[in-house]
């Protein structure tokens, strides 16, 4: 069905979730993984002046997140017994760079989370996974939160 599917993250938490069951899902279909992360640049705007900063350190440490990112998912794959090669990269469309990196990796899945780490920047630029929905030419499998549903016959859990 699949053999290589790529796994974007930037390891928040929902991203995290995204991992594991892409390598569930990966381990089914007897595919290998790409993970990915993008490092994208941002503006830092000081509300009371200009504002020090050593961009070559916030970088290098942004690169090294990206970096540790990759890796983890590298370790979690190898334990399930995959193949995975890992990619880190540099851009201000991370839904573009998810897309390239998957056509140059000759991926057939794209698995990742429908929400990271971008918060209100999300309203502005709009949902990298939106995006890579929109653009995408091969298939896109998005791990979307948990809702736990109650009725409102089912009382909530009482608090201490």
């Amino acid at each position: 069905m699949y053999t290589k599917i790529l796994v974007p993250t930037d390891g928040s938490g929902m991203s995290d979730q995204a991992v594991t069951a892409a390598i569930a899902f990966a381990r089914a279909c007897g595919a290998s993984i790409v993970a990915l992360s993008v490092v994208e640049p941002y503006s830092l705007v000081g509300t009371e002046g200009p504002m020090t900063l050593d961009l070559n350190a916030e970088l290098n440490q942004l690169q090294l997140a990206a970096r540790q990112n990759v890796d983890r998912v590298a370790q979690q794959a190898q334990a399930a017994g995959l193949a995975c090669d890992t990619v880190t990269s540099y851009s201000a469309m991370p839904h573009d760079e998810i897309i390239q990196v998957a056509q140059q990796k000759q991926c057939d899945l794209i698995f990742m989370a429908s929400h990271g780490k971008r918060g209100m920047g999300r309203l502005v630029t709009g949902s990298v996974t939106q995006n890579v929905l929109a653009h995408s030419t091969i298939p896109v499998l998005v791990l979307r939160p948990q809702v736990v549903h109650r009725s409102a016959a089912t009382p909530a859990p009482a608090s201490p």
